[in-house]
């Protein structure tokens, strides 16, 4: 099965008739509440509360970032954006899932706006590296904004144009994220029980994370 992990499944999405078969369900339990917030991990969240699904690399590391922002009600990490129904971990690393590793983000936008939560995506990692961040090759590691609102869509592209002008002037190529609905991604699934706010259960593990040192300003200051 070594041939899984070559270096053309770390640079081409997989084809959807040849992803994984997936599962009918999970195959392992998911917890019900976020270790640092105290908050539900799958919710009911107050009412008001919305979610974006961000991929930027390891989930580990990107988690954290979004669980330490002010007005964030709750992080997971999961997977998103591919073919094969209730992936797990192992089966998303082979590539044959097509899926991302991503971080679904619950806040109240009356503490911190949608322009707040994508700055801070755009500037924790570099989105110009197609399928990769930085020694994480994969394109499970790809760059993704999945939206969940009318206005995240458009703050989210209004966010991306002013960020690649700011990124051209520092010498980047051109920003590779994906861009889409949450429901044309398919469904977020929850990672194992171990990946969630691994950070805060392993304070000195792996964290990938690192941005371009290029600030991204709001769409208003563009």
């Amino acid at each position: 099965m070594n041939w899984l992990f070559g270096s053309a499944l770390k640079s081409t999405m997989v084809e959807p008739e040849r992803a994984l078969k997936g599962h009918e369900g999970y195959t392992y339990p998911v917890p019900a509440t976020h270790t640092v917030l105290g908050t539900p991990l799958q919710g009911p969240w107050p009412e008001g509360t919305r979610t974006i699904v961000l991929g930027m690399g390891c989930f580990w590391g990107a988690e954290r970032i979004f669980w330490q922002l002010p007005g964030v009600v709750s992080t997971s990490v999961g997977y998103q954006g591919g073919y094969s129904p209730y992936p797990t971990y192992e089966e998303t690393c082979t590539g044959l899932t097509g899926h991302a590793e991503v971080v679904q983000v619950a806040y109240d936008p009356t503490v911190v706006s949608d322009a707040d939560v994508l700055r801070t995506f755009w500037e924790s990692h570099d989105p110009t590296q197609g399928y990769r961040q930085g020694n994480d090759r994969g394109t499970q590691y790809r760059s993704t904004v999945y939206t969940t609102t009318p206005e995240q869509a458009a703050v989210a592209e209004e966010t991306r144009a002013a960020y690649q002008q700011r990124l051209t002037q520092a010498g980047y190529g051109e920003i590779t994220t994906e861009i889409r609905t949450a429901a044309e991604a398919g469904p977020y699934y929850y990672a194992e029980d171990y990946h969630q706010q691994y950070l805060d259960k392993n304070p000195n593990g792996y964290c990938g994370i690192g941005g371009t040192g290029v600030s991204c300003p709001r769409p208003l200051d563009a």
